[in-house]
Protein backbone atom coordinates (compact mmCIF):
# COMPACT_ATOMS: atom_id res chain seq x y z
CA UNK A 1 0.00 0.00 0.00
CA UNK A 2 1.22 3.43 -0.93
CA UNK A 3 2.62 5.68 2.27
CA UNK A 4 -0.32 8.16 1.27
CA UNK A 5 -2.77 5.99 1.11
CA UNK A 6 -1.94 4.21 4.66
CA UNK A 7 -1.80 7.88 6.28
CA UNK A 8 -5.47 8.49 4.74
CA UNK A 9 -6.39 5.06 6.17
CA UNK A 10 -5.23 5.72 9.55
CA UNK A 11 -6.83 8.97 9.51
CA UNK A 12 -10.55 7.03 8.28
CA UNK A 13 -10.17 4.56 11.10
CA UNK A 14 -9.03 7.43 13.87
CA UNK A 15 -12.30 9.83 12.74
CA UNK A 16 -14.43 6.57 12.73
CA UNK A 17 -13.57 5.78 16.16
CA UNK A 18 -14.03 9.28 16.99
CA UNK A 19 -17.09 9.52 15.99
CA UNK A 20 -18.38 5.99 17.13
CA UNK A 21 -17.25 7.53 20.67
CA UNK A 22 -19.12 10.24 19.93
CA UNK A 23 -22.57 8.89 19.32
CA UNK A 24 -22.02 6.46 21.96
CA UNK A 25 -21.90 9.47 24.68
CA UNK A 26 -24.83 11.63 23.17
CA UNK A 27 -27.44 9.10 21.62
CA UNK A 28 -29.94 7.69 23.23
CA UNK A 29 -30.16 3.98 24.22
CA UNK A 30 -32.52 2.87 20.83
CA UNK A 31 -30.46 4.89 18.29
CA UNK A 32 -27.59 3.27 19.79
CA UNK A 33 -29.48 -0.19 19.19
CA UNK A 34 -30.27 0.62 15.82
CA UNK A 35 -26.23 1.45 15.42
CA UNK A 36 -24.63 -1.72 17.25
CA UNK A 37 -27.33 -3.59 15.20
CA UNK A 38 -25.70 -2.36 11.68
CA UNK A 39 -22.54 -3.75 12.93
CA UNK A 40 -23.76 -6.88 13.68
CA UNK A 41 -25.67 -6.89 10.02
CA UNK A 42 -22.12 -5.96 8.37
CA UNK A 43 -20.54 -9.62 9.92
CA UNK A 44 -23.60 -11.36 8.71
CA UNK A 45 -23.76 -9.67 4.63
CA UNK A 46 -19.90 -10.58 4.60
CA UNK A 47 -20.87 -13.72 5.42
CA UNK A 48 -23.54 -14.58 2.70
CA UNK A 49 -21.07 -12.42 0.88
CA UNK A 50 -18.42 -14.89 0.99
CA UNK A 51 -20.28 -17.81 -0.21
CA UNK A 52 -22.75 -16.19 -2.67
CA UNK A 53 -21.14 -13.03 -4.04
CA UNK A 54 -16.94 -14.11 -3.58
CA UNK A 55 -17.34 -18.02 -4.19
CA UNK A 56 -20.58 -18.17 -6.47
CA UNK A 57 -22.67 -20.33 -4.30
CA UNK A 58 -26.55 -20.15 -4.11
CA UNK A 59 -26.53 -20.50 -0.16
CA UNK A 60 -29.76 -20.28 2.40
CA UNK A 61 -28.54 -21.19 4.92
CA UNK A 62 -27.19 -18.27 7.13
CA UNK A 63 -30.04 -18.44 9.96
CA UNK A 64 -28.97 -21.87 10.98
CA UNK A 65 -25.65 -21.06 11.60
CA UNK A 66 -26.42 -18.10 13.56
CA UNK A 67 -28.74 -19.90 15.75
CA UNK A 68 -25.83 -22.41 16.50
CA UNK A 69 -23.48 -19.74 17.38
CA UNK A 70 -26.51 -17.57 19.23
CA UNK A 71 -27.35 -20.79 21.34
CA UNK A 72 -23.61 -22.11 22.04
CA UNK A 73 -22.54 -18.44 23.28
CA UNK A 74 -25.48 -17.99 25.15
CA UNK A 75 -25.60 -21.41 27.32
CA UNK A 76 -21.22 -21.33 27.70
CA UNK A 77 -21.69 -17.56 29.03
CA UNK A 78 -24.71 -17.77 31.06
CA UNK A 79 -24.48 -17.96 35.04
CA UNK A 80 -25.82 -21.40 36.48
CA UNK A 81 -28.36 -19.51 38.07
CA UNK A 82 -29.56 -17.84 35.53
CA UNK A 83 -29.27 -21.54 33.67
CA UNK A 84 -31.94 -22.81 36.32
CA UNK A 85 -34.05 -19.91 36.34
CA UNK A 86 -34.64 -20.40 32.31
CA UNK A 87 -34.84 -24.43 32.53
CA UNK A 88 -37.37 -24.55 34.78
CA UNK A 89 -39.59 -27.18 32.64
CA UNK A 90 -36.66 -29.47 32.30
CA UNK A 91 -33.24 -29.20 33.60
CA UNK A 92 -30.76 -28.55 31.58
CA UNK A 93 -27.82 -30.83 30.75
CA UNK A 94 -25.59 -31.73 33.83
CA UNK A 95 -22.63 -30.84 31.70
CA UNK A 96 -23.62 -27.34 30.29
CA UNK A 97 -24.85 -26.67 34.27
CA UNK A 98 -21.96 -25.11 36.05
CA UNK A 99 -19.66 -23.92 32.99
CA UNK A 100 -19.36 -20.50 32.31
CA UNK A 101 -16.82 -19.20 30.08
CA UNK A 102 -15.72 -15.82 29.64
CA UNK A 103 -17.58 -13.82 26.57
CA UNK A 104 -14.50 -13.72 24.33
CA UNK A 105 -14.20 -17.69 24.57
CA UNK A 106 -18.22 -18.09 24.49
CA UNK A 107 -17.81 -15.90 21.53
CA UNK A 108 -15.43 -17.82 19.76
CA UNK A 109 -16.99 -21.54 20.70
CA UNK A 110 -19.93 -20.48 19.10
CA UNK A 111 -18.44 -19.58 15.83
CA UNK A 112 -16.29 -22.84 16.13
CA UNK A 113 -19.41 -24.55 16.07
CA UNK A 114 -21.16 -23.07 13.54
CA UNK A 115 -18.21 -23.52 11.68
CA UNK A 116 -18.02 -27.63 12.66
CA UNK A 117 -21.82 -27.52 11.70
CA UNK A 118 -20.96 -26.01 8.20
CA UNK A 119 -18.40 -28.66 7.48
CA UNK A 120 -20.54 -31.23 8.26
CA UNK A 121 -23.59 -29.81 6.31
CA UNK A 122 -20.73 -28.58 3.48
CA UNK A 123 -19.36 -32.28 2.79
CA UNK A 124 -22.32 -33.67 1.33
CA UNK A 125 -24.56 -30.42 -0.09
CA UNK A 126 -21.47 -28.68 -1.83
CA UNK A 127 -21.47 -31.31 -4.60
CA UNK A 128 -24.87 -29.84 -5.58
CA UNK A 129 -25.78 -26.48 -7.52
CA UNK A 130 -27.54 -23.42 -8.09
CA UNK A 131 -31.41 -23.95 -7.05
CA UNK A 132 -30.81 -27.50 -5.22
CA UNK A 133 -27.83 -26.20 -3.36
CA UNK A 134 -30.75 -23.52 -1.52
CA UNK A 135 -32.79 -25.71 -1.28
CA UNK A 136 -30.33 -28.40 0.91
CA UNK A 137 -28.82 -24.90 2.68
CA UNK A 138 -32.69 -23.98 3.36
CA UNK A 139 -33.82 -27.24 4.74
CA UNK A 140 -30.66 -27.44 7.20
CA UNK A 141 -31.52 -24.06 8.43
CA UNK A 142 -35.21 -25.59 9.14
CA UNK A 143 -33.82 -28.61 10.57
CA UNK A 144 -31.39 -26.93 12.84
CA UNK A 145 -34.61 -24.39 13.94
CA UNK A 146 -36.43 -27.74 14.76
CA UNK A 147 -34.07 -29.68 16.41
CA UNK A 148 -33.86 -26.05 18.78
CA UNK A 149 -37.70 -26.56 19.20
CA UNK A 150 -37.33 -29.67 20.34
CA UNK A 151 -34.09 -30.25 22.36
CA UNK A 152 -35.58 -29.35 25.72
CA UNK A 153 -32.57 -30.37 27.70
CA UNK A 154 -30.17 -28.69 25.57
CA UNK A 155 -31.60 -25.39 24.16
CA UNK A 156 -34.98 -24.95 26.48
CA UNK A 157 -37.46 -25.83 23.55
CA UNK A 158 -39.78 -22.93 22.36
CA UNK A 159 -39.40 -20.94 25.40
CA UNK A 160 -35.76 -19.97 24.50
CA UNK A 161 -32.62 -18.44 26.34
CA UNK A 162 -33.41 -15.25 28.56
CA UNK A 163 -31.30 -12.84 30.60
CA UNK A 164 -27.82 -13.50 28.46
CA UNK A 165 -25.63 -11.24 29.42
CA UNK A 166 -25.07 -8.21 27.60
CA UNK A 167 -21.57 -8.14 26.25
CA UNK A 168 -22.40 -7.03 22.72
CA UNK A 169 -21.32 -3.62 23.64
CA UNK A 170 -20.89 -0.71 21.18
CA UNK A 171 -17.29 -1.29 21.07
CA UNK A 172 -17.38 -4.79 20.90
CA UNK A 173 -19.79 -5.48 17.59
CA UNK A 174 -18.02 -2.55 16.21
CA UNK A 175 -14.81 -3.91 16.95
CA UNK A 176 -15.89 -7.54 15.28
CA UNK A 177 -17.32 -5.71 12.39
CA UNK A 178 -13.93 -3.87 11.65
CA UNK A 179 -12.41 -7.30 12.06
CA UNK A 180 -14.36 -9.03 9.60
CA UNK A 181 -14.03 -6.57 6.89
CA UNK A 182 -10.02 -6.23 7.56
CA UNK A 183 -10.26 -10.29 7.22
CA UNK A 184 -12.55 -10.32 3.93
CA UNK A 185 -9.98 -7.84 2.54
CA UNK A 186 -6.99 -9.62 2.94
CA UNK A 187 -8.76 -12.60 2.07
CA UNK A 188 -9.98 -11.65 -1.06
CA UNK A 189 -6.58 -9.99 -2.37
CA UNK A 190 -4.64 -13.37 -1.85
CA UNK A 191 -4.46 -16.34 -4.10
CA UNK A 192 -7.12 -18.57 -2.17
CA UNK A 193 -9.45 -14.87 -2.77
CA UNK A 194 -8.54 -15.53 -6.63
CA UNK A 195 -8.92 -19.00 -6.69
CA UNK A 196 -12.90 -18.19 -4.84
CA UNK A 197 -13.42 -15.66 -7.56
CA UNK A 198 -12.11 -18.07 -10.26
CA UNK A 199 -14.68 -20.48 -9.41
CA UNK A 200 -17.45 -17.78 -9.17
CA UNK A 201 -16.65 -16.71 -13.05
CA UNK A 202 -15.91 -19.94 -14.32
CA UNK A 203 -15.84 -23.82 -12.52
CA UNK A 204 -14.48 -25.76 -14.96
CA UNK A 205 -12.13 -23.26 -16.27
CA UNK A 206 -10.59 -23.02 -12.48
CA UNK A 207 -10.58 -27.03 -12.59
CA UNK A 208 -8.80 -26.96 -15.65
CA UNK A 209 -6.03 -24.49 -14.27
CA UNK A 210 -5.28 -26.91 -11.27
CA UNK A 211 -7.43 -25.13 -8.20
CA UNK A 212 -9.22 -28.16 -5.95
CA UNK A 213 -12.96 -26.55 -6.08
CA UNK A 214 -14.41 -28.75 -3.88
CA UNK A 215 -11.97 -27.90 -1.12
CA UNK A 216 -12.11 -24.28 -1.86
CA UNK A 217 -16.12 -24.72 -1.74
CA UNK A 218 -15.89 -26.47 1.77
CA UNK A 219 -13.14 -24.24 2.87
CA UNK A 220 -15.35 -21.08 2.27
CA UNK A 221 -18.54 -22.25 3.17
CA UNK A 222 -16.92 -23.30 6.67
CA UNK A 223 -15.36 -19.79 7.05
CA UNK A 224 -18.44 -18.48 6.18
CA UNK A 225 -20.86 -20.17 8.81
CA UNK A 226 -18.15 -19.54 11.73
CA UNK A 227 -18.43 -15.34 10.88
CA UNK A 228 -22.60 -16.72 10.73
CA UNK A 229 -21.86 -18.20 14.25
CA UNK A 230 -20.16 -15.19 16.00
CA UNK A 231 -22.63 -12.50 14.51
CA UNK A 232 -25.67 -14.57 15.78
CA UNK A 233 -23.97 -14.79 19.10
CA UNK A 234 -23.38 -11.04 18.89
CA UNK A 235 -27.30 -10.82 18.39
CA UNK A 236 -28.30 -12.93 21.11
CA UNK A 237 -25.79 -11.41 23.95
CA UNK A 238 -27.04 -7.81 22.48
CA UNK A 239 -31.02 -8.38 22.90
CA UNK A 240 -30.01 -10.81 25.83
CA UNK A 241 -32.35 -13.00 24.62
CA UNK A 242 -33.27 -15.60 21.83
CA UNK A 243 -35.55 -18.48 20.68
CA UNK A 244 -36.20 -20.57 17.70
CA UNK A 245 -38.46 -18.32 16.31
CA UNK A 246 -36.09 -15.63 15.45
CA UNK A 247 -33.89 -17.82 13.07
CA UNK A 248 -36.40 -17.93 10.11
CA UNK A 249 -35.94 -17.73 6.66
CA UNK A 250 -36.85 -14.31 7.25
CA UNK A 251 -33.62 -13.54 8.92
CA UNK A 252 -31.94 -14.79 6.04
CA UNK A 253 -34.01 -13.09 3.44
CA UNK A 254 -32.92 -9.58 5.18
CA UNK A 255 -29.28 -10.37 4.94
CA UNK A 256 -29.72 -11.59 1.36
CA UNK A 257 -31.69 -8.39 1.13
CA UNK A 258 -28.07 -6.37 2.04
CA UNK A 259 -26.01 -8.55 -0.02
CA UNK A 260 -27.97 -7.89 -3.01
CA UNK A 261 -28.86 -4.16 -2.77
CA UNK A 262 -24.84 -3.45 -1.66
CA UNK A 263 -23.61 -5.81 -4.76
CA UNK A 264 -22.60 -9.42 -4.70
CA UNK A 265 -18.79 -9.53 -4.37
CA UNK A 266 -18.32 -5.97 -2.83
CA UNK A 267 -16.96 -5.62 0.99
CA UNK A 268 -17.79 -1.71 0.37
CA UNK A 269 -21.26 -2.60 -0.77
CA UNK A 270 -22.24 -4.88 1.72
CA UNK A 271 -20.75 -2.20 4.72
CA UNK A 272 -22.68 0.51 3.27
CA UNK A 273 -25.75 -1.79 2.60
CA UNK A 274 -25.94 -3.15 5.93
CA UNK A 275 -26.09 0.34 7.73
CA UNK A 276 -28.59 1.91 5.42
CA UNK A 277 -30.88 -1.08 5.04
CA UNK A 278 -30.79 -1.23 8.82
CA UNK A 279 -31.56 2.31 9.58
CA UNK A 280 -34.46 2.48 6.82
CA UNK A 281 -35.78 -0.76 8.46
CA UNK A 282 -36.31 1.35 11.72
CA UNK A 283 -37.27 4.59 10.06
CA UNK A 284 -39.93 3.08 7.97
CA UNK A 285 -41.43 1.23 10.94
CA UNK A 286 -44.23 2.94 10.56
CA UNK A 287 -45.84 1.54 7.31
CA UNK A 288 -46.64 -1.42 9.55
CA UNK A 289 -49.21 0.64 11.70
CA UNK A 290 -52.81 2.67 10.71
CA UNK A 291 -51.64 5.20 7.92
CA UNK A 292 -53.78 8.59 7.14
CA UNK A 293 -52.36 9.48 4.23
CA UNK A 294 -53.89 12.04 1.10
CA UNK A 295 -53.82 9.18 -1.04
CA UNK A 296 -53.72 5.88 1.36
CA UNK A 297 -55.67 4.96 4.68
CA UNK A 298 -55.00 2.20 6.76
CA UNK A 299 -56.08 0.63 9.76
CA UNK A 300 -52.74 -1.24 10.12
CA UNK A 301 -51.08 -3.27 7.80
CA UNK A 302 -48.38 -5.54 9.22
CA UNK A 303 -45.60 -6.14 7.01
CA UNK A 304 -45.86 -3.75 4.71
CA UNK A 305 -42.48 -2.41 5.34
CA UNK A 306 -41.01 -5.81 4.08
CA UNK A 307 -43.17 -5.11 1.32
CA UNK A 308 -41.74 -2.01 0.20
CA UNK A 309 -38.19 -3.36 0.99
CA UNK A 310 -38.88 -6.69 -1.39
CA UNK A 311 -40.34 -4.53 -4.20
CA UNK A 312 -36.91 -2.32 -3.94
CA UNK A 313 -35.37 -6.09 -3.98
CA UNK A 314 -37.25 -6.31 -7.29
CA UNK A 315 -36.45 -3.70 -9.02
CA UNK A 316 -32.52 -3.63 -7.94
CA UNK A 317 -32.82 -7.06 -9.82
CA UNK A 318 -34.78 -5.95 -12.81
CA UNK A 319 -32.71 -2.57 -13.53
CA UNK A 320 -29.80 -2.94 -11.42
CA UNK A 321 -28.86 -6.13 -11.19
CA UNK A 322 -25.17 -6.04 -9.85
CA UNK A 323 -26.36 -3.93 -6.83
CA UNK A 324 -24.85 -0.83 -5.74
CA UNK A 325 -21.15 -1.53 -5.71
CA UNK A 326 -21.77 -4.56 -8.19
CA UNK A 327 -17.99 -6.23 -7.38
CA UNK A 328 -16.15 -2.96 -6.37
CA UNK A 329 -14.69 -1.92 -3.79
CA UNK A 330 -14.22 1.96 -2.53
CA UNK A 331 -10.45 2.94 -2.74
CA UNK A 332 -8.17 5.62 -2.33
CA UNK A 333 -7.10 5.83 -6.07
CA UNK A 334 -10.56 5.49 -7.35
CA UNK A 335 -11.55 8.73 -5.38
CA UNK A 336 -8.82 10.57 -6.34
CA UNK A 337 -9.68 9.19 -10.27
CA UNK A 338 -13.23 10.81 -9.39
CA UNK A 339 -12.24 14.14 -8.33
CA UNK A 340 -13.11 13.60 -4.88
CA UNK A 341 -9.18 13.85 -3.31
CA UNK A 342 -6.37 15.75 -5.16
CA UNK A 343 -4.45 13.93 -7.80
CA UNK A 344 -0.53 13.89 -8.80
CA UNK A 345 0.79 14.69 -12.52
CA UNK A 346 1.21 10.97 -13.02
CA UNK A 347 -2.74 10.60 -12.63
CA UNK A 348 -2.37 9.01 -9.39
CA UNK A 349 -3.42 10.24 -5.50
CA UNK A 350 -1.47 13.21 -4.53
Amino acid sequence: MKPRNTLLTALAIAIAALALWFADGTLGSFAMRILNLSAIYIVLSLSLNLVNGFTGLFSLGCAGFMAVGAYVSALLSMTADVKEMNFFLEPLTPFLQNLSLPFPLALVAGGACAAIAGLIIGLPVLRLRDDYLAIATLGFSEIIRVLITNFQSLTNGAQGLKNIPRKATTWTVWGVAAATVAFMALLTRSSYGRQLKAIRDDEIAAEAMGVNVFRVKVVSFTISSFIAGVGGALLGHMITTIDPKMFTFMLTFNILLIVVLGGSGSITGSVVASIAITILMEAMRFLDGPLNLVFLKTDGLPGLRMVVFSALLMAVVLFRQRGLMGDRELSWDGLAKAGLLPRNKKGGMA
